[in-house]
């Protein structure tokens, strides 16, 4: 069974390795550092040296502050990497308008703040879907971070074919995982930013269809 786990330092490790040996970049995507539970947090890979020749790593207000639409992130990293996305940016688009900038400023100066709020939240509804799943068999961990749960898909389904096995005869709409790749097939992923009354609704769906046998 593969886990969608987060990346330990050791695979920062590796690439970084790599990436000196082969001469490229890495861009490191954690829109999702902040969004972390049970005292994990989500390693950077700057903590590995000799990261800072090799890469650039991004960020998103999208996540932690559920800023999502409002399209503003930062990235850091090497000088010259920073200095060519620079470059391309004023290519693309003449800057973020400056409310959402001054919004911006406003929750990164308020983060912990920010988290004391919302990380309860999420762990609250991370249990209540792992919880129903396992309910009705699932070998499925508590995940460390992020506000996803990607779920196996029984026997004999595709990743397709049991999203829309849950939407017919649940009503509820989950997301096959071949979307994302062919790495994703034999899962579906399910979000937890839905409020808690709905998601609730939607575990129990899932749970009196599944106890039917109708699969």
């Amino acid at each position: 069974m593969i886990l969608f786990w987060p990346a330990p330092l050791d695979f920062f490790r590796d690439i970084v390795e790599l990436a000196h040996r082969y001469d490229f970049v890495i861009a490191h995507d954690l829109a999702y550092s902040e969004v972390s539970y049970d005292g994990y947090r989500a390693p950077s890979i700057f903590q590995v040296e000799g990261a800072r020749e090799v890469a650039i790593e991004f960020h998103s207000l999208s996540k932690t502050f559920n800023m999502t639409g409002w399209r503003i992130g930062f990235a850091v990293g090497n000088e010259k990497l920073v200095e060519a996305l620079g470059r391309m940016k004023t290519n693309i688009d003449s800057g973020i308008f400056n409310a959402i900038q001054w919004a911006g400023t406003e929750a990164l100066s308020h983060v912990d703040e920010v988290l004391r709020t919302i990380l309860p939240i999420y762990t609250r509804r991370r249990n209540v879907v792992v919880n129903a799943f396992r309910s009705l068999g699932f070998d499925l961990p508590f995940p460390q971070a992020s506000f996803y749960i990607w779920i196996p898909v029984p026997e004999g389904y595709t990743a397709l074919g049991f999203a829309g096995y849950l939407l017919d005869q649940a009503g509820v709409v989950v997301t096959p995982g071949i979307g994302f790749g062919r790495y994703g097939e034999g899962y579906v992923r399910i979000s937890i930013t839905t409020a808690d009354d709905q998601l609730g609704q939607a575990m129990e769906r899932i749970q009196d269809t599944l106890r039917g046998g109708q699969t």
